[in-house]
């Protein structure tokens, strides 16, 4: 039986190859007018008498804002764990959808299963519900960020009202009870930024790697085959050095793959992941030209057509790598003729 897809050995080659609407807790300085965060009991802000000096009238300005940023940070720090919780619980659920997709693709299904086909929608779902909870995070992020230099403000304030004349002792010993409860308030405020900035980093990652890796398992499903995770995950960018050109791989003369268009319906995927994914195991780097060969045999008609064909049959090629998980700029597509050539053929290189 005649073979339609040939695999150059790899090895043998020099390496021819949640939710709902989170409100704004940002804080602005009282007396500017500015809307403040939401009215919520908090943790206490230190007390004292009033003095009736002007900067026992500023003490009780400073204590006025320390309370409402307390009460935002308590409100954020709450709304973190309640989108850390909600992100666990979808994360746990596309896993398993996907992990029951892949399960059975693993036993065998025909191509475009209904069910299959539902339950990746199911996991498309899940994923943007993902997305949702990094996107509420990036805006909490930015609330704490904006709370953070409102707590500098604080501490500037202080700092300042202690130069100002006029004051009773009183007042200042309110200014360093003041003082010390900021630093405090500052402290958490950091602490709580840094933990969603590492969330943040995290899920995006995370978000990035598992829509490529559902694109391929769409192809997988579409054909009723396991192909793997996405190819992204097998490649990073090139170093800082000249990439080789696009077409390079050909001069070579070595193709790392080639599929005969032979006969409809070629079944090629398969065999074209597994030897592009080893070929980015050997060098994560590698980029791919896709060529499509057309004969060059009959009239010039012929060969115009069979040329159409062939660069037909590349593109084909070409979208199976993208959807694979392969970054555009590293697949490059061209057609030729060749006399040697008894069908329509696409050649795949690495460069």
């Amino acid at each position: 039986m005649k073979k339609h897809v040939w695999l150059a050995a790899v090895a043998a080659a020099p390496l021819v190859l949640g939710g709902c609407e989170f409100f704004n807790n940002a804080l602005a300085p009282s007396v500017s007018g500015a809307p403040i965060g939401a009215d919520v009991h908090a943790a206490s802000v230190p007390t004292g008498q009033p003095t009736g000096t002007l900067v026992g009238t500023r003490v009780i300005e400073i204590r006025s804002d320390l309370s409402r940023l307390q009460q935002a940070v308590q409100q954020q720090t709450l709304k973190h764990q309640e989108l850390r919780s909600s992100a666990e619980r979808n994360a746990a659920g596309y896993q398993t959808t996907v992990g029951a997709i892949n399960g059975k693709l693993q036993m065998g299904t025909t191509p475009g299963n209904p069910m299959v086909t539902s339950a990746w929608q199911q996991a498309q779902n899940q994923l943007d519900q993902i997305g949702s909870d990094l996107d509420q995070m990036n805006r909490l992020q930015n609330d704490v960020a904006n709370n953070a230099a409102f707590s500098s403000y604080l501490l500037d304030s202080i700092r300042a009202s202690y130069t100002v004349s006029g004051a009773v002792d009183e007042d200042h010993r309110q200014l360093r009870a003041l003082e010390d409860q900021t630093n405090q308030t500052t402290v958490s405020i950091d602490r709580l930024l840094n933990q969603l900035s590492e969330d943040v980093s995290r899920q995006t990652n995370f978000l990035a790697n598992e829509r490529s890796n559902l694109t391929t398992l769409a192809a997988g499903v579409n054909n009723g085959q396991v192909y793997g995770t996405t190819l992204a995950a097998r490649s990073y960018a090139p170093p800082a050095q000249p990439a080789l050109p696009p077409m390079a791989g050909m001069t070579t003369g070595r193709p790392l793959v080639v599929i005969r268009f032979d006969r409809a319906n070629v079944n090629y995927e398969q065999a074209l992941y597994q030897a592009t994914s080893k070929a980015l195991e050997l060098r994560p780097n590698a980029a791919f030209d896709v060529v499509g060969v057309a004969p060059a045999v009959g009239q010039p008609a012929q060969v115009a057509l069979n040329s159409d064909i062939a660069r037909t049959n590349a593109n084909k090629v070409s979208r199976s790598l993208l959807n694979m998980g392969l970054p555009p700029d590293r697949v490059g597509i061209a057609q030729v003729t060749d006399p040697n050539a008894q069908v329509n053929e696409v050649h795949v290189y690495v460069r």
